[in-house]
């Protein structure tokens, strides 16, 4: 697929970074030459330097052959502009925007055809809220992603001293958890995959990382930690754009919040927009006197998401110094990410890895309606969707176990209206399918796009 980004910021960097490693034609466009250069030594790609709303700028990108473009630049105005030009003056059949600004989503008619020709608008803050909003919810997790509309959630938890399945075989959790819908597809120990059978036993600090039907989520990941109380006290340090708007949503789902903000102007204005149940404090995360002042160890969950990730990092140490019971720090830079995994800090997320598991789902191939990065970055879980029959497609009208997958690669679960088959269960697939699939190496995920092709004869 040729694919041109616009912009080589943190997200665009991502984004090119994972997409050129799938053997994709990336170009990127950035008015930042040395930006662009360092992309360039480290990558096979292709970089334009100069302003992406310029036409001759575009040409030069070879825009006229893209297949796919994703705007990120830093500007909401320049991505929306950019994909609106893509379309009525070179035919870019697919547009991605990524757009901070909330009020966007919110008219779908300025994004259309009429407006600014955008196919699938991104929204990081709206992303990141979400994906805050499944934490609290399951406390005892490190990772909760969403499939099939909501009726499937891959979970990530650690193993801890005491849990029921430590000592345990992976073979042994339908005789241990009976009348639960839940497949391991992934261990990590000591930091590494381990590979994964059914007589693989789970250890003490095990990452574990499990598809289960979503009502039964809860139960599951309490059987590999203590059981947590519910989250009600929420700490949150940053009253930007994702603090205000996660504060927001917690608010109106009764949970009590705290909200630290720095800046005296800007605690006004959250003070003025956010309800009653919401206490705006100004002061620094990392004013230890105020951390305790405002009762930091009575708190279920600190999150931190100001702009700064020294400051995020150290103020999350901190606040589980002080007591708080679970802390989720946003770090923008890759390296800090994966040098706070294991740490004090419960669970670091990644913007650019969020933004990135979107589009993900748009440069698949196949009926591929979603794609999620798990937390170690490598693997990675597709829904596809099953079409034709069994003489037009390659797992239409077969068992899963007669389904050749890459080495590694296995399917999990099969959606089919209302009704979840694990893949134990060894369903045959129909066409309208939603079949959740675990990929190891991002090497394989051609292979597996290929199997969920249908034949020119479908057509």
């Amino acid at each position: 697929m040729k694919i041109l980004i616009l912009g080589a910021g943190r997200v665009g960097a991502s984004v090119a970074e994972n997409l050129a490693s799938e053997q994709n034609d990336i170009t990127v466009v950035d008015t930042d030459a040395t930006r662009l250069a360092a992309l360039s030594e480290r990558l096979d790609l292709q970089t334009v330097v100069g302003d992406a709303l310029k036409p001759s700028v575009l040409r030069r990108a070879d825009v006229d052959n893209a297949d796919l473009m994703v705007a990120c630049t830093a500007s909401d105005a320049l991505n929306l502009v950019a994909c609106r030009l893509a379309r009525t003056m070179f035919s870019v059949p697919l547009r991605i925007a990524r757009v901070r600004s909330a009020e966007y989503a919110d008219h779908p008619e300025l994004l259309g055809e009429e407006g600014f020709c955008v196919d699938h608008l991104i929204s990081p803050e709206r992303s990141i809220t979400q994906y805050f909003r499944r934490l609290i919810e399951l406390p005892e997790a490190l990772q909760v992603l969403d499939f099939a509309d909501g009726r499937i959630s891959v979970v990530t938890a650690r193993a801890m001293l005491g849990s029921p399945l430590v000592r345990h075989a992976v073979g042994e959790l339908q005789e241990l958890m009976p009348d639960t819908d839940v497949r391991i597809v992934e261990i990590f120990r000591r930091e590494k995959p381990i590979p994964v059978d059914a007589r693989t036993q789970i250890e003490v600090d095990d990452e574990v990382v499990f598809v289960v039907d979503s009502r039964q989520a809860r139960r599951v990941v309490r059987q590999f930690r203590q059981a947590e109380k519910s989250v009600h006290r929420v700490m949150i340090a940053g009253g930007g754009n994702i603090g205000l708007r996660l504060a927001r949503k917690l608010a109106a789902d009764n949970y009590s919040v705290r909200l630290i903000e720095y800046d005296r102007t800007r605690c006004e204005l959250l003070a003025s927009e956010l309800p009653d149940n919401v206490l705006v404090l100004h002061g620094s995360a990392t004013d230890e006197a105020l951390l305790e002042q405002e009762g930091v160890a009575d708190m279920d969950t600190w999150i931190a998401v100001t702009a700064d990730d020294e400051n995020n990092i150290m103020s999350s140490l901190l606040a589980k110094r002080l007591g708080a019971r679970k802390v989720i720090t946003l770090i923008n830079r890759p390296a800090y990410g994966d040098l706070m995994q294991g740490s004090r800090i419960d669970v670091a997320l990644s913007p650019a890895q969020i933004t990135l598991s979107e589009i993900l789902r748009y440069v698949r191939r196949g009926d591929v309606v979603a794609a999620r990065r798990l937390r170690r970055g490598g693997p990675e879980v597709l829904e596809a969707v099953a079409h034709g029959d069994r003489r037009t497609s390659s797992v239409v009208g077969r068992e899963l176990s007669a389904l050749r997958l890459p080495s590694g690669a296995m399917i999990a679960a099969v959606v089919r209206d209302e009704h979840i088959f694990m893949a134990d269960q060894n369903p045959v697939i129909e066409d309208g399918d939603h079949v959740i699939v675990f990929v190891p190496d991002r090497r394989q995920i051609a292979r597996v796009e290929k199997l969920f092709q249908v034949s020119a004869a479908f057509f």
